[in-house]
């Protein structure tokens, strides 16, 4: 289960849902790394790009769920490095019970059913290129086969 909890995590730092977090405007002016920002400036923060950054992910085009073995990073928001579901006040307030929900889901897919390539795929040529919609998705499907497991 610990691992399926990193894969939980890696997935939306690679694909965030939102590639760019809810704009936000500035209540007053400031100055940023040399940038000055008046007050009632719209500002969005890509999500996406601060996921993808190499200098705080190593391989940051990978997926690689072990990278949060043994780490404290978590959707609470208070670590800018992984902001899938926004920070502080304003980020979203079912992030714990999604994450429940989706971890739930996930188990009991893995558990009650067999996963296979389509019949005409082979495994040594599969193409792991993505398409783009409102969802990534494979170029070639998965099927599920039920399964009886007796408990």
């Amino acid at each position: 289960m610990e691992y399926l909890k990193c894969i939980v995590k890696e997935t939306p730092r690679l694909h965030p849902a939102a590639p760019l977090l809810v704009p936000r405007e500035t209540s007053a002016g400031i100055e940023l790394k040399g940038y000055d920002i008046l007050p009632k400036t719209r500002v969005l923060i890509n999500a996406w790009a601060i996921q993808r950054d190499p200098i705080v992910w190593e391989n940051p085009e990978e997926f690689i769920p072990e990278r949060f073995e043994n780490n404290a990073i978590d959707f609470r928001g208070s670590n800018f490095e992984f902001i899938s579901f926004g920070v502080g006040r304003r980020r979203c307030p079912g992030i714990s019970f999604g994450v429940c929900v989706l971890e739930s889901v996930i188990a009991n897919l893995l558990y009650w059913f067999d996963w296979r390539l389509a019949d005409d795929a082979d495994r040594q040529s599969m193409d792991m290129t993505e398409t783009f919609f409102i969802a990534a998705s494979k170029k070639l499907p998965l099927h599920l086969v039920p399964s009886a497991y007796c408990c």
